[in-house]
């Protein structure tokens, strides 16, 4: 998905060199209104690039969305009244394991839509499951007991969702940027897949 990104960073880059020694040129000539025009067109190349490029890092750990697939496989054990353990499995091998206060498992995912025509520059539809919880059944509970969350979200260097907040240019490109969540029975001891679609998260009970 980032190759395309990173050719487009490398051309804006070598665009952008390409103007700032034509500005240089200009300087020694003595010719401040095209060193001016140069100069100014260096940067919008430097700036396209340093925005595609931050892009094409940002993308990297996020999964393509196309069709529904498998997110995560979570074990559900229960430690005690409105207790349990929740252990996750990614379809990268990754497994990661809390204990939550409650009695359903509650997990929610961010998604990055991009419009159509983004697709040229190798921009897809993306998810990352970001939390996990502990739910409570009955409303009083949930207000009233406590609460565990954690997350799901592997640490970046780059976050592709506040690159989007962050470089206003990347607008007209997305379509939505949207959350979804999904809940199931965790009061005893089951297993579930966890699925995103184009439409969001829904989770499956695997059969023993």
């Amino acid at each position: 998905m980032s190759d395309i990104l990173w050719w487009v960073a490398v051309s804006f880059a070598m665009l952008g060199a390409v103007m700032l020694v034509a500005a240089g040129a200009a300087l020694r000539r003595r010719r401040p209104l095209r060193m001016s025009a140069r100069l100014l067109l260096a940067l919008v190349f430097l700036a396209g690039a340093t925005a595609s490029g931050a892009v094409a890092l940002g993308v990297q750990g996020y999964r393509a969305l196309t069709h529904e697939e498998l997110a995560a496989t979570v074990r559900t054990e229960p430690l005690g009244p409105n207790r349990f353990r929740a252990q996750f499995r990614f379809p990268d091998g990754r497994e990661v394991a809390y204990t939550l206060n409650g009695n359903q498992l509650y997990v929610d995912a961010r998604i990055l839509k991009w419009h159509p025509f983004a697709n040229i520059f190798g921009l897809h539809t993306v998810y990352e499951l970001d939390r996990v919880a502990g739910r409570y059944l009955d409303l009083a509970q949930e207000q009233q007991q406590p609460r565990t969350v954690q997350s799901l979200a592997p640490e970046r260097q780059v976050d592709l969702f506040s690159l989007r907040q962050r470089y206003a240019l990347l607008s007209p490109l997305l379509d939505a940027d949207y959350g979804s969540a999904t809940f199931a029975a965790a009061d005893s001891p089951a297993q579930y897949e966890v699925r995103v679609s184009t439409t969001g998260l829904l989770i499956r009970k695997l059969e023993p």
